[in-house]
């Protein structure tokens, strides 16, 4: 069975991909990953709050009027420089790298620190919730445009740009973004939402794990992506089996990234899921990857509207409730 994908420009030898994660913080997980099959790797990101919390204290360090010859300076930014050499001499697939934030900042200096340290490629994960009242949503998408050329224009290793699905017209977005060079699109960034504490009467962060519901935003913008831009397609979102990633490949999808089905079961999950790909492959007698991929995208679907608003319309009229279907079952056989 041929499994082996491209994304980003390199050859891989699946299309599984564990996702940015608390997971990959540790080395021994890394290998773990590899051996469990991983084509490659992208690790936990480096966020932009870490790269402004370092600029202030270099700041507070040049102009403190006492300074200790001890004084121990490790920011967030070198421990993920090294922990992408350590990773590039631990395992042999490829290694991407992570940055989140939402603005060009120093984004581009540490792309190129990223890009020094050995990193195969990297993932830009803008995360981004306009609350101003005053930016319009063409300023909101400019961001995008302009986090992803400065740091195309500052590295030559291949770019990922990780997307929220909140744009006006996001095939038009994806177009931009593809037009201004960006090697890959990852879709969707999950956004995740505050909750109230009643007993401390407090918000807090709630982080809630994908469920497979979640897959059908990727597929359907995948399905209707695929065939009209040069940048490979990476689904993340909602993946738990080796039946999810063969829905995505059939859309369009290069690559399929999983996190929740990873920290739910298991590093070594990953044999499971692939195994199961295999089996229905072999059951319905494809041989390589390539005979899958978009076969039931937008563009080679037998009823493209399935993608569009018509399917909307039908699924409306075809759904029945659960308790309507007992309750005819029940009424046909007295």
């Amino acid at each position: 069975m041929d499994l082996t994908t491209t994304y980003l420009g390199l050859t891989l030898r699946s299309p599984l991909i564990p996702a940015a994660s608390p997971l990959s913080e540790d080395i021994d997980n890394l290998k773990l990953m590899e051996d469990a099959g991983a084509a490659a790797i992208v690790l936990h990101s480096l966020f932009e709050e870490q790269l402004r919390s370092q600029r202030q204290e270099a700041y507070d360090l040049t102009h403190s009027s006492v300074t200790s010859a001890n004084t121990a300076f490790r920011t967030g930014a070198e421990e993920y420089l090294n922990h992408i050499r350590r990773a590039k001499e631990h395992v042999n697939i490829p290694i991407i790298a992570s940055l989140n934030g939402s603005s060009v900042g120093g984004w581009t200096n540490y792309a190129r620190q990223i890009e020094q340290a050995g990193a195969d490629a990297l993932e830009l994960n803008v995360y981004y919730v306009p609350t101003d009242m005053e930016v319009t949503g063409e300023q909101i998408e400019q961001t995008y445009i302009n986090i992803l050329r400065a740091v195309k224009a500052s590295v030559s290793i291949p770019v990922a740009i990780k997307l929220s699905p909140y744009f006006t017209n996001m095939a038009n977005m994806a177009k931009r973004l593809d037009d201004a060079g960006a090697d890959a699109l990852v879709l969707f960034n999950r956004f995740y939402q505050p909750d109230i504490n009643l007993k401390t009467l407090a918000v807090e962060p709630n982080v809630l794990l994908s469920t497979p519901q979640a897959m059908r935003l990727p597929l359907r913008w995948i399905a209707i992506l695929y065939g009209r831009i040069n940048a490979s397609l990476a689904a993340t979102s909602g993946i738990h089996t080796g039946q999810d990633v063969v829905k995505l490949l059939m859309v369009g999808a290069n690559v399929t990234m999983l996190c929740s089905v990873l920290l739910q079961h298991g590093i070594l999950h990953l044999h499971a899921i692939e195994r199961e790909l295999e089996q229905w492959m072999t059951e319905h007698e494809y041989e390589s990857l390539q005979q899958l991929q978009g076969t039931l995208s937008q563009k080679n679907s037998p009823d493209q509207s399935a993608f569009e608003r018509a399917q909307y319309v039908r699924s409306l009229q075809t759904y029945k409730p659960e308790w309507a279907r007992i309750y005819e079952s029940s009424y046909y056989f007295g």
